[in-house]
């Protein structure tokens, strides 16, 4: 298809961009149908906020993220005391990290 440059409107800033016919071949290729609405600026800068934190979201205000909550438990094999990232519920055992490796389901198949 012989694509041509746009010019387009950042939904974010206002400030005019172009859409290369380069950039609307790629996005074919990929097969992405909507026009970019963000000026590269704006794509780059709302990128390094969702990447803040460098992983899964834990809620709140990201710039504000203290010390993940960890709980004492008791492991249901061995006993022995552990922390976990999550408030066991009680209706599933709960394992220490030596544990929780041999209950889990090899990841690598």
């Amino acid at each position: 298809m012989n694509y041509q440059d746009k010019t387009l409107t950042c939904r974010d800033c206002g400030q005019t961009f172009t859409f290369t016919a380069d950039e609307q071949a790629w996005f074919a290729e990929k097969g992405f149908d909507n026009e970019p609405t963000r000026c590269p600026t704006c794509r780059a800068k709302r990128k390094a906020e969702r990447n803040m934190g460098g992983g899964g979201f834990r809620g709140g205000d990201r710039g504000q993220q203290g010390p993940r909550q960890m709980f004492k438990v008791n492991c249901a094999d061995c006993g022995v005391e552990t922390e976990v990232p999550f408030e066991p519920r009680g209706d599933k055992p709960v394992y220490c990290r030596e544990h929780f490796a041999q209950h889990s389901p090899r990841r690598d198949a």
